[in-house]
């Protein structure tokens, strides 16, 4: 979930998109919750965790009560034949979230399946009409074979193709028999209209990534890469193609970009920005031109949640959080309880 894949976002657009839209689900009827799911039942909290930090450190660090999922981040295949990659010492995240309850997830795709033009080739041939049910196969074997409770899908922009909702047919034909999830991270703005509104249905739920509306890659226009009304923009289009709003997981960022003097090409991790600046985790903009999003307004966003009975709430990402009173999962915690 790296951030250049979010380039072709245009902050304009979504400036017209807002003042020509509503924004949130309806909240004219208000369905009984699904089968199974009790009102008043638990938000989710999913935080994924990149597989190229120090996994052991980043179990250690995590606090997994405040989470019911965790999303591994990212395998993909190594070969034209789908055999799939996989960070041995995930295993250990394995563990811990299921010694909390949580569930943990093997996530595919990332960054990199949408800018590395080799393994864009490759999910092209593995998702195409002759390859896509034996490549599903050996996905759900890998998920089976490590302990994982589901696979998330993570494709965007141009790996986004005419074969991804077939693709996720492929998928839920092997998964759900088994009892494992299958869940998807998505943005409006980098793939996601590509996507078919037919199969929402089959995820248990859409990781909606509601930030990098700004960024390095566009350093003459400095802001807010996540805002308020990104999130209330995003939640609109989802619900509004159909996804049960128990379906919307409303993604947040722990990290932030810098502009002007600051200005760097990657993100500042919410932790390092708390460490630096005092105060700064009661705010959404520090130093010299750096934002992100604080506790107000990640607070904010999950009272969003709570008021709009969305499914709960994505982190990209758990290494970045800040530990104790700044952290932000338990700010997140804090509300969705």
């Amino acid at each position: 979930m790296q951030k250049l894949r979010r380039l072709f976002f245009s902050r304009a657009g979504l400036v017209a998109v807002l003042l020509a839209a509503s924004w949130g689900c309806s909240r004219e009827k208000e369905e009984p919750p699904p089968a199974g799911k009790p009102a008043g039942a638990r938000k989710l909290v999913v935080g994924y965790a990149p597989n190229w930090v120090d996994m052991e450190r980043l179990a250690d660090a995590v606090e997994w009560g405040r989470l019911t999922h965790v999303n591994v981040a990212f395998a993909n295949p190594v070969d034209d034949e789908g055999a799939m990659s996989l960070e041995p010492k995930s295993a250990v995240l394995v563990k811990k979230a299921h010694a909390a309850g949580a569930k943990a997830l093997l996530s595919i795709g990332g960054g990199s399946a949408s800018e590395d033009k080799e393994l864009m080739a490759r999910y092209a041939l593995l998702t195409s009409a002759e390859r896509r049910a034996g490549f599903a196969g050996q996905l759900a074997a890998h998920v089976a074979d490590h302990g994982f409770d589901g696979l998330d899908v993570d494709l965007e922009g141009p790996s986004v193709t005419g074969d991804y909702g077939p693709f996720i047919e492929a998928l839920a034909a092997v998964l759900k028999p088994k009892g494992r999830l299958l869940t998807a991270a998505v943005s409006e703005g980098y793939g996601g209209k590509k996507i078919p509104d037919a199969v929402l249905p089959l995820f248990d739920f859409l990781n909606i990534m509601a930030y990098d509306g700004a960024g390095y890659w566009n350093p003459e226009e400095p802001g807010q890469h996540s805002s308020m009304e990104m999130a209330k923009q995003a939640v609109s289009h989802w619900c509004g193609r159909g996804l049960a709003k128990e379906k919307v997981v409303l993604g947040v960022p722990f990290y932030g970009y810098g502009f002007g003097p600051a200005f760097k090409k990657r993100d500042y991790p919410y932790k390092d920005i708390v460490a630096k600046f005092p105060g700064a985790e009661l705010v959404d903009e520090t130093g010299d031109r750096i934002w992100y999003n604080g506790i107000p307004t990640i607070k904010a966003k999950a009272q969003l949640v709570v008021d709009q009975r969305l499914g709960g709430v994505m982190i990209w990402s758990l290494d970045c959080d800040a530990a104790g009173e700044k952290s932000l999962l338990r700010a997140i915690d804090e509300v969705v309880r």
